[in-house]
């Protein structure tokens, strides 16, 4: 009997299953909410989101040991001379990054913008931690896949509201790259 090819079979309604993804992506990063962003009052009246204290603490503490048995001089190096001596700053721009890539990813909202700050922190993620496990490495290398298929597809446009911005204000510059 000889070999017949059979005909592809489509995707079925791969936009919806690519948001999906996006939005329990989004969930993951969104956490960082809950964990790491608190409300302070400004001028003691307007209510805004701020770094909580206990990060900026803890933060230096993960570093240290991520930066002790790391392989990679550079890394290390990077981790021991400019992350851990300007910890305070550091704790700031992972935590405003996770609310940035969370928010943007579950909401579709600037979701390129959103998956290029995501791919920033999950390439640092892994180069920190990626000689710890095989599951780390594996877990920063898929991540990082996402955010470059998210960036690419503009995985905002379903279920997102890049969408809604497409629809409403099609000539926004915030539908260009990177943003959108």
């Amino acid at each position: 009997m000889a070999y017949r090819a059979r005909p592809p079979v489509a995707m079925a309604h791969p936009a919806q299953w690519l948001a999906v993804v996006r939005i329990v992506v989004g969930l993951y990063f969104a956490k960082a909410v809950a964990t790491k962003m608190t409300i302070v009052l400004l001028g003691g009246v307007l209510p805004v989101p701020a770094v909580q204290e206990r990060w900026a603490s803890v933060m230096p503490t993960i570093v240290a040991k991520q930066a002790a048995g790391n392989p990679l001089q550079f890394y290390k190096h990077f981790l021991e001379e400019t992350v851990l001596t300007h910890s305070d700053l550091f704790a700031h721009l992972t935590a405003w990054g996770e609310v940035i890539t969370g928010v943007g990813l579950t909401l579709g909202l600037l979701t390129g913008l959103a998956s290029l700050t995501g791919m920033v922190l999950v390439l640092n993620y892994g180069l920190a931690t990626q000689w710890v496990s095989p599951g780390q490495q594996g877990f920063h290398i898929v991540l990082f896949t996402l955010m470059v298929v998210f960036f690419g597809a503009r995985a905002g446009r379903m279920w997102g509201l890049d969408a809604w911005l497409a629809g409403s204000k099609p000539k926004s510059p915030l539908l260009k790259r990177p943003f959108s």
